[in-house]
């Protein structure tokens, strides 16, 4: 887990703001750097977005076959340039995402990812769970959108906690930041697909 002085430095890194505004992003999101740049976007105090136009044409795409050879996940991470594709530290940001895959069997990588029908079944799904529940409209609106968070950090692949990280604090998407920011170039997880013994067809 990244102290919270590497947490600061590396959001000044992929935005450019100052270090208490940074302090005061880490802060309002609880530590999540996707969520603090959001905040620092928001404010106006980040050049992320100029980072987030640029185009990501290199990268890696890892393999990874569980022993037994029951299952196996590929994974294409993209960035801007062959020679951070080559670097220890993205390379082992791909093996750790094909393990990731194998091992936690997401459905989607981002969030955006999801098909509105899909969220809106699992919305009524929740609903209905908590049909004989005397609660306010809001309340029970609040009490879905949390399970729909949950949802998120088991489906997609960018929510979910690091399966190396027992505290479970450390989600995939930090991982992926805190590599761009390392690198000073945008690092993106494009595809994945993971394979089992038995399944399909």
């Amino acid at each position: 887990m990244a102290s919270q002085a590497e947490l600061v430095k590396n959001l000044r890194e992929l935005t450019g703001a100052g270090v208490m505004d940074c302090k005061a992003a880490l802060e309002a999101s609880t530590g999540d750097v996707q969520k603090a740049i959001e905040f620092l976007r928001t404010k106006g105090l980040a050049d992320a977005a100029k980072k987030a136009q640029r185009t990501v044409r290199e990268g890696l795409v890892g393999a990874y076959i569980h022993q037994g050879g029951k299952i196996g996940a590929l994974v294409e991470v993209d960035c801007e340039t062959d020679f951070v594709a080559r670097t220890e530290g993205f390379q082992q940001l791909l093996k750790d995402l094909t393990m990731q895959v194998a091992a936690a069997n997401p459905s989607y990588v981002l969030r955006e990812d999801v098909p509105a029908a899909v969220l809106e079944k699992e919305r009524e799904i929740y609903r209905q769970q908590l049909a004989d529940q005397k609660k306010p409209p809001h309340v029970l609106d609040k009490i879905v959108e949390g399970k729909l968070e949950k949802f998120y950090a088991e489906q997609c692949l960018l929510d979910q906690p690091f399966i190396k990280d027992a505290t479970g604090k450390t989600r995939v998407k930090d991982l992926v930041s805190q590599l761009g920011a390392q690198v000073g170039e945008r690092v993106v997880v494009r595809r994945f697909s993971r394979f089992q013994v038995g399944e399909g067809g």
